[in-house]
């Protein structure tokens, strides 16, 4: 069983986790920059309001073919209430996906709302079946059972034959 995880994480946080992920059950990571940074503010005004309204940063890597993979971990920051826009990017970036599985998970600071909800539509509409999602607010990234949660989720839906990297 091979598995992508896939993230965009600003403050690292988002980042941290699919480590663990990585850690736990092997695969590749895939991380998702923006062709062009945010500053603090920017992130808080342009990218929050692109967030918003659904839209998509230029990013890298540009592409993103995981028919080489049997399980896809697709992890976003929370930005109004959103996903972050280099994610937005990531998801049309993405080939080889149909027929696949996915597990979300959602890093905020207090409230998800429908992030998760509009990235499964989004994931639907390419034939990739959610299996789970996940999320994470302030206290939820130093808690280590919801973060274990997260991890046995992803090898229940990855198989029995996911070996764990030492």
């Amino acid at each position: 069983m091979s598995i992508k995880t896939i993230f965009y994480s600003y403050s690292g946080i988002t980042r941290g986790i699919a480590e663990k992920i990585q850690l736990e059950c092997g695969g590749d990571l895939v991380e998702v920059k923006t062709v062009k940074s945010y500053s603090a503010l920017s992130a808080y005004s342009k990218g929050c309001y692109r967030a918003m309204k659904g839209e998509s940063d230029v990013i890298e890597p540009s592409s993103i073919d995981v028919s080489e993979s049997d399980l896809l971990v697709i992890g976003t920051p929370v930005w109004a209430f959103r996903a972050a826009p280099a994610i937005n990017a990531a998801l049309n970036a993405l080939t080889g996906c149909e027929g696949k599985s996915v597990i979300l998970f959602a890093t905020c600071s207090a409230k998800a709302k429908d992030t998760l909800p509009r990235l499964a539509e989004a994931l639907t509409a390419k034939n990739v079946q959610v299996a789970g999602s996940f999320v994470f607010d302030k206290n939820d990234v130093q808690n280590p059972e919801k973060i274990d949660a997260l991890i046995a989720a992803v090898k229940l839906a990855g198989g029995a034959d996911i070996t764990v990297a030492v």
